[in-house]
Formats: structure tokens, sequence, C-alpha cells
């Protein structure tokens, strides 16, 4: 087993990890504590791209992907969590800050999903399509995760629709919380309903029994070990790096929707983006595809009805009240990719192709005021 612990990668975290804590805590300017957060995280997130691919061996690509996007997504609810504490001892004598922190934590949610939806399945793509001419995967699981995020989609868009109606008719949406709040709920109980049907009842189908599958390398301990600790770390580095954001937006002149929906997409999404990447080159894109598309999910029915609900406890609500601009991305990034999935294969130019409309979204959200 020791022969098989990778040693440079492990030090090479070890060195860069530690970097931007130590920035921070000289006072360095804060786009260089951002750089040195988001270089540490990249190393962690080839440990975790091996570690579960090590897992994923025992337990097949359905839960495999289930276990990284679960482990992956800690990242951004970390962070969430982190903003939306911050936001609620603000809140009397900062509202503006307060309200600005709640906004960044919504636009953060957009592009978590965005991101793994688009960018990381996208590139994930591409990658292995550069090696192979042709990659398949299971495509009943893939629009089992699309039809989950449909449902995601119209539980977000309803809160804003909502709004605009009572602003129409003059009335001010007081129920706005309270609408966010069961539609969370709601939201929570497809997403425990989805685990059923794709771990339980229908397992065979999602999760089918590997022949002649590839042996661990690591013992299942070891490999729990190695995300374990490679998660922790990621979230560390990832709150380091958000909490450096606001000095980086005043530095760069970027807006906080940008930051939120982009910037924090993509660093957030780093542990994902690299296993999938390295499952993709490897032609697992069954696995590839099953971190994007549970990551996603993931975010739209799990970690924003826990936000949600968290925010209540907090007491600052998080109402699910998503800029028109938010959803329509939401939309177009589940619309497109559900008919990339549809066949069930992939090659280098359809994940050029998602990349490219992440890169037109993103052109809009740069400019967007």
């Amino acid at each position: 087993m020791a022969a098989a612990i990778p040693w440079k990668l492990t030090v090479l975290a070890a060195v860069l990890v530690p970097v931007p804590l130590l920035l921070r805590a000289a006072g360095s300017p804060d786009v260089a504590v951002f750089a040195a957060a988001g270089a540490g995280i990249i190393p962690l997130a080839i440990l975790m791209g091996l570690a579960t691919e090590d897992l994923a061996r025992r337990a097949g690509p359905g839960i495999g992907g289930l276990l990284n996007a679960t482990l992956g997504n800690a990242t951004e609810l970390i962070i969430a969590l982190t903003a939306l504490v911050s936001a609620a001892s603000i809140a009397a004598s900062d509202p503006a800050g307060s309200n600005s922190l709640v906004d960044i934590v919504k636009a953060s949610i957009t592009g978590s999903i965005v991101g793994n939806l688009v960018f990381v399945l996208g590139l994930a793509m591409l990658v292995g399509g550069l090696r192979y001419k042709k990659q398949t995967f299971h495509v009943k699981s893939a629009e089992l995760q699309v039809t989950m995020l449909a449902l995601a989609i119209a539980g977000l868009a309803m809160p804003e629709l909502f709004r605009l109606s009572s602003r129409e008719t003059g009335v001010l949406p007081a129920a706005l919380p309270d609408v966010s709040l069961w539609i969370a709920i709601l939201l929570l109980i497809g997403y425990v309903l989805g685990l059923v049907f794709s771990l339980h009842t229908h397992k065979d189908v999602f999760n089918p029994v590997a022949h002649n599958a590839e042996k661990p390398r690591w013992s299942a301990r070891f490999a729990l070990a190695v995300l374990a600790a490679a998660t922790a770390l990621v979230a560390i580095e990832a709150e380091t790096l958000v909490g450096a954001i606001q000095g980086l937006t005043k530095t760069l002149g970027l807006s906080e929707i940008f930051v939120g929906v982009i910037v924090i997409g993509i660093f957030g999404n780093a542990a994902e983006q690299g296993t999938a990447v390295m499952m993709a080159w490897q032609d697992k894109m069954e696995l590839s595809v099953g971190i994007a598309t549970n990551a996603s999910t993931q975010i739209a029915l799990f970690v924003t009805p826990v936000l949600v609900l968290a925010s209540v406890a907090l007491g600052k609500p998080l109402t699910l009240a998503f800029e028109v601009f938010e959803l329509v991305a939401l939309i177009l990034a589940v619309a497109i990719a559900s008919l990339i999935a549809r066949d069930g294969e992939s090659n280098w130019y359809e994940g050029a192709l998602l990349l490219l409309l992440y890169g037109i979204i993103a052109v809009g959200f740069f400019f967007h005021p």
C-alpha cells in the first residue's frame, strides 16, 4: 500500500496548502491570497480523484459518482454557510453588507450548478475526446439527473415569479420567505426520493454490478481517509479564497454576481473538475458524467434547501428569488446538457460546445450590472 501513495503529489499539497493561510496572516494583498488558495486546491482535487477512483472500483460508477459529488459539494456548502453566518451577524450594523453576502450565496448556487453541468462536464468530454474518438456513458442515469434538475429549476423559478407577480399587483411579497421555505422542503424530498430510486429500488439499472472490474489499489478505509482529509483541506482553502474575494473585486473591478457565479463557481468545483477530467482521460466517462450531473443535482436539491433551512435558523432568511438572468442561465445549462447527454455518447466537439456555452454565460455575467 505504501508504494501506491502519491508522495510527490502529497508533498506538493503540503507545500501549497499553508501558503494562503500564511499570506493572510501576514496581511498580504487579497489578490495574492486568492491566487495562492486557488493553487493549493489543485493537488488536493487530484488526490480526491485518486481516492474516488479507488472507491468506485468497489462501489460501481453510480455510488462512486454520488460519493465524490457529495464530498466535493461540501466545499460549496461550507462557503455558503460561512457567508450566511457572517450575514446574520452583521445584519443589524450593516444591512447592505449583509444583503450583499446573501446575494453572493445565491450567485454561488447558480455558479455551482452551471459550473458542474456545463464547465466540468464540458472539460471532461473535451479532454476524454482528445484521447478517445468516442466515449459512452449510462444514458438512463443522465436522464434521471436532468429530470431532477428540471424539477429544481421549476422550484427555483417559482419564488421569483411570485415576487414579480406581487410587484405587478402592488402587494408586497411578505410571504416570499415562506414560499421559499416550503419549496426548499419539497426539493429536499425530491432529492431523497431520487436516492431511493437510483440506489435502492432501481439500483440494478443505475449502479449495476461490474464484471471484470479493476482491483482497488488502497483499502476502503485508507481511500476514505484520503478523500475526507482532502475534502476538509479543500474547504479550508476555498474559505480562504472566498475571504479574499471582497478585496479582489475592489482591486480588479469585478461585480459581485460575476464573482459568485463564475469565480467561486470554478474554484468551488475544483474537486469535481479534477476528478471528472481524470476519469474521462482514463475512458471512464460513466463516472465523469455521474460526478458532474450528481454534483449539479445535489447543489439544486440538497445544498440549496439546506441553506434555506439554515438561514431561517440563523434569523437571516435566504429566499429562492433568483434574478431572471440567473434563472435563464440555469435553464440554458440544463437544456443544452440534456441535448448532449441524451444519446449516451460523447466526443471532444460536444465538450467544446459546452465550454463555449460556459464562456457565453460568463461574458453575460461579466457585463451584468
